[in-house]
């Protein structure tokens, strides 16, 4: 066995049947495409503001606080892409998001776009896609009150598959008019350089930032109404023996990788290791099986079970999950 993998999660590109599954969804989500709207967002903020990853990161608030689904951290997930050189086009292709979701270990990823962001005056018509006429210019904005209005279209992607398997879109409108959309209403106007944060008590305060979290809920409750249409995949956890007494086993992995009361572990131990002749290359290595334990104590980092088998288990040894 490689060590350099020890305490790792392996997963299996398998799938559960329905009535087996138990645990949440696990899920990604990656920054939402605004290439449609971009003009708009220019003329809010009078700067390119990444709209996409400020949806992303509300839509991520939003999913954590409602529980239908286990988020994966997008810090995490952010430094992962970057490494791997995936750009922000990459994420907006499914099969990109699958692959994005096979390599953090995911059962979806949550890809989408933002189809409305601006304004609800049919005068100026400015922020609704494909209906600028083009008599009235950014200087138009702030002459006349209106309401912010923001679309937002979300699917969920099958890692394994590259398949939709969800859709929704949501619609917010802020509860307040007024001149400028990152006002609070009262016809004040200025640069958007203070409102880049979208998660920001600022940004959420404008007409603009309400109608954007209006739209990010109702969307969010509609993919966590469909959660059970997501697969779930099955992961094999893969550790090693720490120790071995009085046919009491501890393995060095625990809650952290996500081991819990109850599961069951193969023991087996790394034997002779086939290479190609041609190459040199590893190409297949023979284990020997010494027994299994079912874990009957679990804390952050390690697991504790009984042994059964006919082997003599040791330091070292394998400890993975079962195939079947």
């Amino acid at each position: 066995m490689n060590r350099c993998c020890l305490g790792l999660i392996c997963l299996v590109l398998t799938m559960l049947p329905l009535s087996a599954q138990e645990r949440k969804r696990r899920v990604a989500v990656v920054n939402f495409d605004y290439s449609t709207v971009s003009n708009y967002v220019y003329s809010i903020f009078n700067t390119n503001v990444d709209i996409g990853k400020g949806v992303a990161d509300l839509m991520v608030d939003q999913l954590v606080a409602d529980g239908a689904f286990q988020v994966y951290e997008r810090k995490a997930m952010e430094k992962i892409l970057a490494e791997q050189n995936f750009s922000n086009s990459d994420r907006a292709n499914p099969t990109s998001a699958a692959r994005i979701g096979q390599l953090i270990g995911v059962d979806a990823i949550i890809m989408g776009s933002i189809t409305q962001f601006g304004r609800d005056d049919k005068k100026t018509e400015i922020g609704a896609i494909g209906r600028v006429t083009g008599r009235y210019g950014i200087s138009g904005i702030g002459k006349k009150e209106s309401k912010a209005v923001v679309g937002i279209s979300a699917r969920i992607v099958n890692v394994d598959t590259g398949e939709v398997v969800v859709t929704a879109s949501g619609n917010g409108e802020s509860s307040r008019s007024g001149t400028a959309l990152l006002g609070s209403g009262g016809g004040t106007s200025g640069s958007g350089g203070g409102y880049a944060d979208m998660t920001s008590s600022n940004f959420a305060g404008t007409l603009i930032g309400e109608a954007v979290k209006k739209a990010v809920v109702s969307t969010t409750r509609q993919l966590d109404s469909s959660a059970g249409r997501v697969p779930i995949r099955t992961i094999r956890l893969q550790g090693l023996v720490a120790d071995f007494s009085g046919g009491v086993i501890i393995i060095n992995i625990g809650a952290k990788a996500g081991v819990k009361a109850g599961d069951k572990f193969e023991i087996a131990r790394p034997g002779r290791e086939i290479t190609d002749p041609a190459t040199g290359r590893v190409i297949k290595r023979i284990t020997d099986h010494l027994g299994e334990i079912v874990i009957t104590q679990v804390d952050e980092l390690s697991a504790t079970g009984k042994f059964t088998g006919s082997g003599d288990p040791r330091a070292g040894d394998m400890a993975r999950t079962p195939e079947n």
